[in-house]
C-alpha cells in the first residue's frame, strides 16, 4: 500500500514550485504558504525592500 501519490499539494508563493503535505504540517496545513524556510526568508526580505 503506497499512499504518497495521494497527498495534497500546494504551490509555493515565492518560487511557485509544487510541494506536498508533510506530517509536521498536519495541524497547520491551511497556514503553510512556502515550500521551505529559505523561500519564507527570501519572500520576507523581498517584501521589506520594496
Amino acid at each position: 500500500m503506497h499512499r504518497k501519490p495521494h497527498l495534497p499539494q500546494k504551490s509555493c508563493r515565492h518560487c511557485a514550485r509544487p510541494f506536498t503535505w508533510r506530517r509536521k504540517w498536519e495541524r497547520c496545513w491551511h497556514d503553510v504558504r512556502y515550500c521551505s524556510e529559505r523561500c519564507r526568508r527570501e519572500a520576507r526580505r523581498g517584501a521589506t525592500t520594496l
